[in-house]
């Protein structure tokens, strides 16, 4: 002890002890929470095969699918990937789409699309409706019109990966009688710039997040962009009548308030993706994320308390490291500098290899800055005043 403490003075040496233990907490969420472990093999595609007829259906069990999706304003997107959806490699499934009081010519795309796809359903939402959150109107209607118990939601400007989408959503289900809900993966598409950068690296560490969360039993929120839910789940929970004064939080809220360890399943294969044209203005992200963290007060109690861990210990760690690169000795600026690359190393590796897993592009260089960064935006938009709008 005298050796050391005449090379770290015994303060710097609390502090050093400080870094390390905040560090194993880090990499103990990492491995926990944000490594993706290999994905198991369909078993679901050879039930299919043999699924010619509608007899043959019973037999093999196939469960049938509403594939339901909440459209306000979304001809063109609907033009684009509404197609991809209804092209699904599944035996037994129908798509509803609830046109939410658009203005554009939705309606038209609708009928002119049903004509080359009888699986079309198509319902409304009045315009003249006037209720905080008209998207949890129009897909209360789409559940209501739904035939299949089993319902899948995505968005109108979400393309699934493959034609497999389905069959991976419902291999989950079928791997397991208890589960009721399942959580997917909604990733955007890549272009060039650093907004894109920014929201590829934010949307893989959240959704990673909530999958690893939900892997280990604790499930605190899903993407309306790719989940599923069983109808009889969503009736016996009251639907959304406990977050109808919410505009948003018909996805996050719904399973944070109702899902459970025990019944929510996850899936992360390639062929489990659906991809999304992400924003292409720093405003207009800036304004879906807050809205997406406008709802995060109403999470539990447990829920908050977890989700403030890791960005808590964040911050303490890079406190930690600037106080002691700013008054500490040589030795121990050295040895800040080894943690910091320890840290460095792990973070990236767990996140590149989920990333690889999910068949998602890989974080590069620049997570260092949003490592740093994201914490600081989310805390600014929290804390900034924000006059929510009278209707969603």
């Amino acid at each position: 002890m005298l050796i050391i403490n005449r090379y770290i003075p015994l303060e710097q040496l609390y502090l050093i002890g400080g870094m390390v233990f905040v560090l194993l907490i880090q990499i103990y969420f990492y491995l926990r929470y944000i490594r993706l472990p290999k994905a198991k093999k369909n078993t679901i595609d050879t039930q299919i095969e043999h699924a010619g007829d509608q007899l043959d259906l019973f037999e093999s069990n196939i469960k049938g699918v509403s594939v339901i999706i909440a459209a306000r304003n979304e001809a063109h997107n609907l033009l684009d990937y509404l197609p991809a959806i209804l092209d699904q490699d599944y035996p037994m499934f129908e798509v509803i789409v609830v046109d939410d009081g658009s203005e554009d010519n939705t309606r038209d795309v609708l009928d002119q699309i049903a004509l080359h796809y009888p699986r079309l359903k198509r319902s409304f939402v009045p315009r003249q409706a006037r209720i905080i959150s008209s998207k949890k109107l129009a897909l209360s209607l789409g559940i209501k019109a739904a035939r299949y118990d089993y319902l899948l939601f995505t968005d109108a400007d979400c393309r699934p990966a493959t034609n497999k989408w389905i069959q991976e959503i419902m291999r989950t289900f079928d791997n397991n009688p208890d589960n009721e809900v399942v959580l997917g993966y909604g990733a955007y598409f890549t272009s060039k710039g650093l907004l894109n950068r920014l929201i590829q690296y934010d949307t893989l560490f959240n959704g990673l997040h909530y999958l690893g969360a939900a892997r280990c039993h604790h499930p605190y929120m899903g993407v309306g962009r790719n989940m599923a839910y069983k109808k009889g789940w969503f009736l016996s929970n009251h639907g959304f009548t406990s977050i109808l004064g919410e505009m948003a939080g018909d996805d996050d809220l719904l399973v944070n308030h109702n899902a459970k360890g025990k019944n929510t399943a996850i899936v992360t294969t390639p062929d489990s993706l659906t991809w999304s044209v992400p924003k292409q203005t720093w405003k207009s992200w800036w304004q879906q994320k807050r809205r997406h963290l406008s709802v995060s007060p109403r999470y539990t109690l447990r829920s908050r308390i977890r989700l403030t861990a890791e960005p808590m210990t964040r911050v303490a760690w890079y406190a930690l490291a600037v106080l002691l690169l700013c008054f500490g000795t040589d030795i121990v600026r050295m040895a800040v500098g080894v943690l910091l690359l320890i840290r460095l190393i792990i973070r990236w590796t767990v996140i590149n290899l989920s990333a690889k897993r999910l068949g998602v592009k890989k974080i590069g260089c620049d997570i260092v800055i949003w490592d740093i960064l994201l914490p600081l935006i989310s805390l600014l938009i929290l804390i900034t005043p924000y006059r929510k709008p009278k209707h969603w």
